[in-house]
């Protein structure tokens, strides 16, 4: 599938962890300020590909991959690429919250300010948790432990954090899984928020929530893209019954 404006394009991408080909062959465009989920079976290598879209997976040494990813027309993996400076244009929140043991003002500040940031920080704080949608719960409380926050707020504390890098793309890992009913709604309405200012690729087993809030949905079975394409058309029509069996249950 061919999308009309790409900030990402995925050319026959092959991952490996040793001799185990976790990824095979995938090609896909993802679209700028578009929400794009990735579904499928546990095992099926969805965090794999996420992370190797920000070069996550290069902290791991079984990791090797061949193909091209290409942000804004240019390879990550090439050796003139920059891994920090990718890893800050391609933001990533995880599965579980992972907030800083500081205060909630400097969970949003330290990476800003190791990276040279010139600006006020007092309004790049506002600014993100405004952004997180979490600025009026935490206003009054910026110099406590960011550990003392709800599990929902610290996701959105991760969030907060991720936006503070001024980041184009922002990739989320089951963002919701480890949360209760209303935080995961939280989530779920900043993600729609969001996708004004940024690229979203999210990784989640809830399809209900893919369908919820994503303008396109890839979905991967044991490596392999199975189907890719707009998300209303996925869950109501889609062209391999392979998918339909997924979304519908029949196995997964």
């Amino acid at each position: 599938m061919v999308v009309n404006n790409p900030v990402l394009k995925i050319h026959n991408l092959n991952i490996r962890y040793g001799d185990s080909l976790a990824v095979k062959n995938c090609s896909v465009e993802i679209e700028k300020n578009k929400v794009t989920a990735i579904i499928g079976p546990s095992g099926c290598g969805k965090s794999t590909f996420l992370r190797t879209l920000n070069r996550m997976n290069d902290f791991i040494d079984s990791f090797s991959l061949d193909g091209q990813i290409l942000f804004d027309g240019v390879d990550i993996y090439d050796r003139q690429s920059d891994p920090v400076d990718i890893r800050r244009r391609i933001g990533m929140v995880f599965q579980k919250p992972n907030p800083f043991p500081k205060t909630i003002y400097k969970n949003i500040t330290w990476g800003p300010h190791i990276n040279g940031y010139k600006g006020n920080f007092d309004n790049l704080v506002e600014g993100s948790l405004k952004g997180a949608a979490l600025w009026d719960e935490v206003k009054d409380r910026l110099n406590e432990s960011a550990l003392s926050l709800s599990g929902g707020q610290q996701q959105r504390l991760c969030i907060a954090r991720c936006i503070a890098m001024q980041p184009e793309v922002i990739l989320m890992d089951e963002p919701a899984s480890a949360l209760d009913p209303k935080s995961t709604a939280h989530i779920e309405e900043l993600i729609t928020k969001l996708r004004k200012d940024y690229t979203i690729v999210i990784v989640t087993h809830n399809m209900q929530q893919a369908a919820r809030v994503s303008d396109y949905t890839l979905f991967l079975y044991e490596g392999e893209l199975i189907e890719y394409g707009i998300t209303k058309n996925i869950f109501t029509k889609p062209d391999n019954q392979q998918t339909e069996d997924y979304i519908t249950g029949r196995f997964g």
